[in-house]
């Protein structure tokens, strides 16, 4: 009854007209019915009025309409037409503002980030480097050649008259981009559709690509430099950072290199010669194509004629430009395997700037020489060789990534990862040392009857038991397999990760024991570097590094292994060496290392130290084919010891005796073949060795055995089993 409060018509029951009728409502939202006397909620009335006030009802409708239509807006959801539709032209303007403004405001942000005017500053090209060794013998030149950038107000008028005829005419009318410049080079066919800013925001920002959005982006960077920099800061930007062919960036670089002159002292044919190389360096570089340079040099002379920067008269008195090119030291080469490693390392911690470097690295050019000597008449046959030499503390003195640089500059030592063969049994039985096993405690070195995984010893040669200094010696894979089964995986890659090995290696694979894991030379020589410091993990370095302060000493963490199993790990390396499957590179001096050959001959490696060097060697075929029976024992552990033999100035170093009896059967599994090993003379495990020394004669069972070298027939204790190792 509240709504039909609002009609009220008011009461005439106390005129002689309203007698009998009650006062109502006008009947507007329901049949005019009499009032029933329960529907009196003798709530007071208004006044009734003999005239109805029908704009009152009308405004107070309209009320009611304009609530409505409020109410189903807000039903409205934002993707239904009906939405947008009912908003006023006033709401469209406002919107529009507050969008252009937020545009706005990310467009300068996404400059900022994408395109900082600092940039523009830097040069476009590394500028050169050139890597010394140790002793400042310069080995290597990287990077494009780079001088101290130009200033306008320095260069003679018709140096920037010759690139502004043919670049960019209306360079100081314009903001960036050049409409009329745009239609005078489509219909000439010469002068540059681009803008000089234009130009610098592509070279700078953005890629060569040809696409719609980079020109884009190249218009809207152009626009955000212009209004930020001076006309003159954009030209020496663009002139100091502009190619012009023969690896030279910017034009005191260009000027220097055709024609042995500051550009501050050019003269107007030159400097209309080098305007004309922006438009394609390479093709008019007036060293190699004069002819084609000097066409276009007359198109820049005969523009800025058109200009009016010169006069005709003047313009045919210019003489032909001659160029004067002078070397500076330009037989050096432009790579090798340790430059191609070392420079980005170099260049990770350089700032960017004009001026050209010269850094001293820790090659060592003697023994640099010394490796790629010995390399180079080892016989190869068709395969490919790596050898990488370092001090312990990781120091890289030498590299030699493959035969050739040349013919093919893959760096075998830091970028291809083969197996490493049983040269990572080392970490297996340095696992095994840290966990409580003993050099004389044995293991079965019976076949493997059970399991999968059923890897085989060189030559089918097995025992009963064997010690673990032995084993390792020998090389035994069942041994090493039944060490890692009984050590533990998860222990045996811990040790590899502390050792600095980080390539992927799967837990609980046997074959693992083997090294079946793929990993680089450079990270398993640098393990055996950490090995030999018994300190680790190792960091193969370029470039020498200063004392550790006491900051960086506390920071830096460091492991190593106790005196005891540094110890006996020691002794295990150097009886594989002596008495074991490495003895091809046995030497006069204290020394450790162990060997390697995968499956099928496909790798073959040797990793050692003596002295205060770390070397490994690999060799190997690119296409991971067999190759024909050498093992880790026979021609890397001659290349090694060649190596150290000169490295350590032992003695002169032989050449190396190529392999011409291979094993006819060839592994089975990851295996080394003993070279010279133990010849069996009957059934009852009697067994001769012979090595560079002397031979030695033993029996299974038998507590002594006979030794007969250039000191005559000793007769010496045989190794004695011990009692089985702890679990």
């Amino acid at each position: 009854m509240a709504l039909f409060d609002r009609f009220w018509k008011g009461s005439r029951a106390d005129t002689p007209e309203g007698a009998g009728r009650p006062a109502g409502y006008f009947p507007l939202y329901e049949s005019s019915r009499p009032i029933e006397d329960e529907d009196d909620d003798d709530l007071p009335r208004p006044k009734v009025s003999a005239t109805p006030d029908y704009e009152t009802w009308d405004a107070r409708l309209g009320e009611i309409d304009e609530a409505l239509v409020v109410t189903e807006k807000r039903r409205l959801r934002w993707w239904q037409r009906d939405y947008w539709r009912a908003r006023s032209k006033w709401w469209w303007t406002g919107r529009g503002v507050l969008a252009a403004l937020a545009l706005f405001v990310t467009l300068i942000g996404w400059l900022a980030i994408t395109a900082p005017l600092s940039k523009s500053l830097e040069p476009i090209a590394p500028p050169q480097v050139t890597l010394l060794a140790s002793d400042g013998t310069p080995i290597a030149r990287q990077g494009a050649v780079v001088e101290a950038p130009v200033k306008v107000a320095d260069l003679p008028p018709h140096v920037v008259e010759a690139f502004l005829a043919i670049e960019d005419r209306r360079f100081y009318s314009h903001w960036g981009i050049d409409p009329r410049g745009i239609a005078r080079a489509a219909w000439t066919g010469y002068g540059g559709g681009s803008t000089i800013t234009q130009q610098l925001a592509k070279f700078t920002f953005l890629t060569p690509e040809q696409s719609v959005s980079r020109k884009a982006r190249e218009a809207l960077i152009a626009l955000w430099m212009e209004s930020w920099l001076t006309k003159d800061e954009i030209l020496e930007r663009y002139l100091s950072n502009a190619y012009f062919g023969d690896n030279q960036y910017g034009l005191r670089a260009a000027s220097l290199h055709y024609f042995y002159r500051q550009p501050e002292k050019l003269r107007p044919e030159q400097a209309a010669m080098l305007a004309g190389l922006l438009q394609a360096p390479s093709r008019y570089a007036p060293t190699k194509h004069y002819d084609k340079a000097k066409k276009r040099m007359d198109l820049v002379i005969q523009s800025m004629v058109d200009v009016g920067y010169l006069t005709k008269a003047e313009a045919d008195a210019l003489p032909d430009p001659r160029i004067d090119v002078r070397t500076r030291d330009d037989n050096l080469p432009t790579g090798t395997y340790f430059a191609d490693w070392a420079l980005p390392l170099a260049r990770e911690g350089m700032e960017a700037s004009y001026s050209k470097q010269t850094l001293t690295t820790t090659l060592d050019s003697r023994l640099q020489a010394l490796a790629s000597r010995i390399v180079g008449r080892a016989p190869l046959g068709k395969a490919q060789v790596a050898l990488v030499a370092m001090r312990r503390n990781g120091e890289v003195v030498a590299m030699v990534g493959g035969r050739d640089y040349r013919k093919s500059p893959f760096n075998r030592v830091t970028q291809a990862k083969r197996q490493p063969g049983s040269t990572f049994k080392t970490i297996v039985y340095l696992a095994a040392l840290e966990n409580g096993w003993e050099p004389d405690d044995t293991i079965p070195n019976t076949p493997i009857t059970q399991g999968s995984y059923r890897p085989k010893n060189a030559r089918e040669q097995y025992s009963d038991q064997i010690t673990l200094e032995d084993a390792f010696a020998r090389s035994s894979n069942v041994a090493a397999v039944r060490l890692f089964q009984a050590v533990g995986s998860e222990k045996v890659i811990r040790t590899a990760r502390r050792l600095g090995i980080s390539s992927p290696m799967t837990e609980g694979d046997p074959s693992l024991a083997l090294g079946t894991s793929s990993m680089t030379l450079m990270e398993l020589t640098a393990a055996y570097a950490g090995i030999a410091a018994n300190e680790y993990p190792v960091e193969p370095h370029a470039f020498p590094r200063g004392e550790q302060s006491w900051l960086e000493w506390l920071t830096t963490r460091t492991d190593s292994m106790s005196s005891g199993t540094h110890e006996d790990l020691e002794g295990m390396l150097r009886a594989a060496i002596n008495r074991g499957t490495g003895r091809n590179a046995v030497l006069p001096i204290a020394n450790y290392g162990k060997t390697g050959t995968t499956q099928d001959y496909r790798d073959a490696l040797f990793v050692g130290y003596a002295g205060d060097l770390v070397v490994g060697v690999w060799v190997g075929n690119d296409d991971n084919t067999p190759l024909g029976g050498i093992t880790g024992g026979s021609l890397p552990a001659r290349i090694w010891a060649d190596f150290m033999r000169a490295a350590l100035k032992i003695d002169a170093a032989p050449a190396p005796v190529a392999e011409d009896t291979p094993d006819p059967e060839g592994p089975v599994q990851p295996l080394d073949v003993i070279e010279g090993g133990e010849i069996p003379l009957g059934e009852d495990g009697t067994s001769l060795q012979v090595d560079r020394e002397g031979m030695t004669l033993r029996q299974e069972g038998v507590p002594i055995e006979l030794r007969l070298d250039g000191g005559g027939v000793v007769i010496q204790p045989a190794p004695a089993p011990s009692a089985q190792p702890p679990p």
